[in-house]
């Protein structure tokens, strides 16, 4: 079968390897699609996931129809569509150093449990919406962690993907009122479109100002006047600017969620941070089922989570498909069809 690894810095092959066996209590899964990290164009740009291996096998977020069913596994049938947690299984992390990656004609599943490492969908969620699950998971997590409330006032940095995972998990816990800030107009809309109460184009306007007309006028403990009323920042951005737009001035008990992946360091004044007793949260995967939460909704609501799809590549082309998720200018979530 086929499969796309990394073999060096910047070389991406489509090797011909031999379909996995499965176990008495594994499935096997023919990928329908895989979506594309944001990670990945990185990957293929350092050569590899762990340092000093000689190939990767990417592709961590898949969506599949069941071809093998182990004997101890009674949850699930041949020909049911599946999202699979690549964290999840038995033999290291799909697409993430382990032997496997997504961006392959079949897998197994590992040891598979349903709620563990995989979840049945309904057939009517396309394939390219379906591979949504494991990204989206993803913000809502950090989204989780920030403890929204229905009174609160969020802001969501960055409308790509998981930023817009983000404002839909928010909208999903009534908050009140929500901001996406973008560079890319029509990232913008689509935030619109999803149930952003508005937005802020960060490259026409100053954000602080901005969410001090929409949020209202905050303090911190000491009375420091002018800040933005705002409760929730969340970061699905990774750039210098927003972490110094928050650390600029949080009102008090603000909580600031950090779910991207920053390339640079940022230097922070923890001093004057301390009146406004800011609690930072970082987020890493979705180690607590946050996946099958979100493929409920993704059934639930497939129309609206559709618009987060940008691109829906061929599996030929997978290449080009990496370098178009690598250019947040040209596309939003990119994901690549094996159908």
């Amino acid at each position: 079968m086929k499969s796309v690894f990394v073999t060096g810095p910047g070389k991406l092959e489509v090797l011909q390897v031999s379909e996995p066996q499965a176990g008495p209590d594994d499935l096997l899964v023919r990928v329908m699609a895989c979506g594309i990290c944001g990670a990945d164009p990185h990957t293929l740009k350092q050569g590899s996931v762990v340092a000093g291996a000689e190939q990767t096998a990417l592709g961590h977020e898949p969506a599949g129809e069941v071809i093998e069913v182990g004997a101890e596994v009674t949850t699930v049938e041949v020909g049911d569509h599946v999202v699979i947690d690549p964290t999840g299984v038995r033999d290291a992390i799909i697409g993430g150093g382990g032997p496997q990656g997504a961006l392959s004609e079949v897998i197994v599943v590992r040891g598979a449990k349903e709620g563990k490492n995989f979840s049945v969908v309904p057939k009517h969620v396309p394939w390219h919406v379906a591979a949504l699950a494991e990204p989206l998971a993803v913000a809502r997590r950090v989204v989780d962690k920030t403890n929204p409330r229905p009174e609160h006032k969020a802001i969501v940095f960055g409308a790509g993907p998981v930023g817009l995972g983000a404002l839909l998990a928010l909208k999903h816990y009534g908050v009140s009122h929500v901001v996406v800030a973008d560079v890319q107009p029509t990232r913008l809309e689509v935030a619109m479109e999803l149930g952003a109460d508005a937005t802020i184009d960060s490259s026409r306007h100053d954000v602080r100002s901005r969410l001090v007309d929409l949020h209202g006028t905050g303090s911190d403990a000491f009375g420091r006047p002018g800040l933005p009323d705002t409760d929730i920042y969340i970061d699905a951005a990774g750039v210098p600017a927003v972490a110094q737009t928050v650390f600029a001035g949080p009102k008090l008990g603000a909580v600031f969620g950090i779910v991207a992946i920053y390339h640079e360091s940022v230097p922070v004044d923890f001093q004057m941070l301390i009146p406004s007793e800011l609690t930072i949260v970082h987020s890493m995967g979705h180690p607590s089922g946050e996946m099958f939460t979100v493929a409920r909704d993704i059934a639930k609501n497939t129309e609206k989570y559709a618009r987060i799809v940008g691109d829906v590549i061929p599996f030929k082309d997978v290449a080009y498909a990496i370098e178009l998720a690598g250019n947040a200018s040209k596309s939003s979530k990119v994901v690549v069809s094996l159908s």
